[in-house]
């Protein structure tokens, strides 16, 4: 027979703490860090280790400022989850002052300037990252080739890794200018415009199945996690059904109407951080919707706004970009999509 938890009398189901919910998406997390890590080397470990800690560091300054108790707000887990999921949208060996300016626009302005805890109108680690992409746009251009890639250099290991963060300085036989490479959605992006076809495109061994070479499988990892956290129950199943089935919805008829002009729907799907944004970031509580209909049609949102971002914006990816418009429209899509009480709108 099965159980369920509950509270004491009067037996309403037990609810969890934050530390607890935020621990279990931490976990979640792990097995796309490992993937990443796998594929593109040490250096992302590097980046979640600096930025946590500039999280930190910056979540006790704010605490202290504004008069609140320490020990609760830092152990509840939530600046070390916005220091991760801003560190996985880096570069593997992005300049260690990126995590710094993020952090502060994350965890200062984001969140403690608008209240705390539970009052960010606004995805933290989405701020800290459109703040940073939209300032140092360079710096974004120096991704790594997948591990096992052919005629690309093996990736750096922990110790140059961590030299290539703090310096700016890589050891032979590396260097930036082959060892950074574009993005398989950036590729696609600027191949296109070029007039090269997709399949023309998709034949480079940058590609895999579907998405890029290493980044699916990435992809792959952070759904499984996600998987799990709907398992549980920690996130709400609308948000990456609306989000990854309006991608594919969208996207399916281009692409059957012509294939060497459009992406397939499950390269929109396993490229970029869609897959991570969709289970991750747009389930966010507090900046998200909180109706049934609103979180589908913020769902949905994300995905529409990435497309568009992806196929007329600036930046080849564009999933923070969505993710923190939707967030300004969550309010007025709750308050249009709350469930009605029973008897409103009758006559007294």
């Amino acid at each position: 027979m099965k159980t369920f938890d509950t509270a004491p009398a009067p037996h309403l189901p037990a609810r969890r703490s934050v530390r607890a919910v935020m621990g279990w998406v931490l976990g979640a997390l792990v097995p796309g860090i490992a993937a990443h890590a796998w594929f593109f080397g040490p250096g992302i470990v590097l980046q979640i280790a600096l930025a946590t800690a500039f999280a930190l560091a910056f979540e006790a300054a704010m605490l202290r400022l504004r008069g609140q108790p320490m020990r609760p707000f830092l152990t509840d887990l939530s600046a070390p989850l916005t220091a991760v999921l801003f560190a996985l949208c880096l570069p593997p060996l992005a300049p260690w002052w990126l995590a710094a300016i993020g952090m502060f626009a994350a965890i200062v302005v984001a969140k403690h300037l608008f209240g705390g805890l539970g009052h960010n109108l606004f995805n933290p680690a989405m701020v800290g990252l459109a703040v940073v992409l939209l300032a140092f746009p360079r710096e974004f251009t120096q991704w790594l080739a997948p591990a096992g890639l052919d005629g690309a250099l093996p990736v750096p290991g922990l110790g140059d890794s961590l030299r290539a963060i703090l310096t700016g300085a890589l050891p032979p036989p590396w260097g930036w200018d082959t060892l950074a490479q574009a993005t398989p959605l950036d590729t696609v992006r600027t191949l296109s415009s070029q007039g090269v076809t997709l399949s023309e495109i998709r034949g480079a061994p940058l590609f895999g199945d579907f998405g890029g070479r290493g980044w699916e499988w990435v992809a792959n990892f952070f759904a499984l996690g996600g998987l799990l956290l709907l398992y549980k129950r920690i996130i709400p199943w609308q948000v990456p059904v609306a989000t990854l089935g309006t991608t594919v919805l969208l996207t399916l008829p281009f692409w059957l109407l012509d294939p060497d002009l459009h992406p397939m729907p499950l390269q929109h799907v396993f490229s970029g951080a869609l897959v991570l944004a969709a289970f991750f970031i747009a389930t966010d509580p507090v900046s998200g919707c909180t109706t049934p209909r609103g979180r589908l049609l913020f769902g949905a949102g994300v995905a529409v706004l990435t497309l568009a971002i992806r196929r007329w914006g600036a930046f080849p990816d564009g999933v923070a970009f969505a993710v923190l418009l939707m967030n300004c429209a969550a309010p007025w899509i709750d308050a249009h999509t709350r469930p009605r009480i029973l008897g409103e709108g009758k006559a007294p």
